[in-house]
């Protein structure tokens, strides 16, 4: 006689009827950063690029507490990694993307020269959000168990999205801070957009700022050196993004020609290992 074989049912997964204040603390961080990244937005539509920085920075500010938030209270969960990746494209992708391209349109009027190609600088920013958003899919496949070899963890793989977003948006802040007219021009802005959205989609190696170490001889100059940055940002807050946004741009070429050292180092040292071991 022919048996008939019952499927095991799978075991339904209990949704808890409460859930901790705590638990939701990060994903609440999240979404304030989503809301300022959409707050940027609106004040680039208005033409308000003061308040849309502004907005991008505590954006950045929020995106970094959250995971930490996470980690504190021990409530890193995978709705808050994904949340997190999409707050991150609308904040870090769209906004900035935004905010520049109504930047630049500002100046391009019938009797500009640029007036033709204003459909180019749209491109352009769309472009920056696209690799905004690349850099984040594959910033998420790492995370969850990609390929990574040991020299990689002191850098990232191509311009983090937040400093991606930092660099695309220097030149407004140093209009901002300047008045000068010089540094609002499609050149300027359009170069921006390129060159930020390639190093985003890039392999190449920046700093991870999480993973440096400070000697303990160091500590003291080093707080001196955040409590100076942070009196800055308050008595001069767009010179000192502004300086900042300098600084990390030139710190890129840098962070090549360390993870290189580092590369090689490592390399040397496997060399050295798998010869030990052949003779053993």
């Amino acid at each position: 006689m022919a048996r008939i074989r019952l499927r095991k049912r799978k075991p339904k997964q209990r949704v808890p009827r409460e859930i901790p204040v705590r638990a939701m603390a990060p994903n609440i961080v999240t979404m304030m950063a989503a809301a300022s990244g959409v707050t940027s937005i609106r004040y680039s539509c208005q033409g308000q690029w003061r308040f849309a920085v502004i907005a991008i920075f505590i954006a950045c500010v929020l995106d970094g507490l959250d995971g930490r938030v996470a980690r504190l209270l021990r409530a890193t969960s995978r709705l808050g990694a994904e949340l997190d990746s999409l707050a991150d494209f609308v904040s870090f992708g769209v906004a900035p993307a935004i905010l520049v391209y109504f930047w630049i349109i500002e100046t391009v009027t019938e009797k500009s020269i640029w007036y033709p190609l204003r459909g180019m600088f749209w491109a352009f920013a769309l472009f920056f959000a696209m690799c905004a958003a690349f850099r984040l899919a594959r910033f998420n496949i790492m995370t969850d168990g990609g390929p990574t070899q040991p020299y990689w963890k002191h850098f990232f793989m191509g311009l983090p999205a937040p400093g991606g977003a930092g660099l695309v948006i220097t030149p407004v802040i140093w209009h901002l801070h300047t008045g000068s007219d010089m540094l609002q021009t499609p050149l300027i802005g359009s170069l921006m957009l390129l060159t930020c959205g390639v190093l985003m989609a890039c392999r190449w190696p920046t700093v991870s700022i999480k993973s440096l170490r400070v000697p303990a001889s160091r500590m003291i100059p080093f707080l001196l050196l955040v409590m100076f940055v942070i009196g800055m940002l308050i008595s001069q807050f767009m010179l000192t993004l502004g300086v900042i946004g300098i600084l990390y741009f030139m710190s890129i070429p840098f962070s090549g020609y360390a993870f290189m050292r580092t590369r090689r180092r490592y390399e040397a040292q496997q060399q050295i290992l798998r010869s030990d071991a052949a003779q053993a």
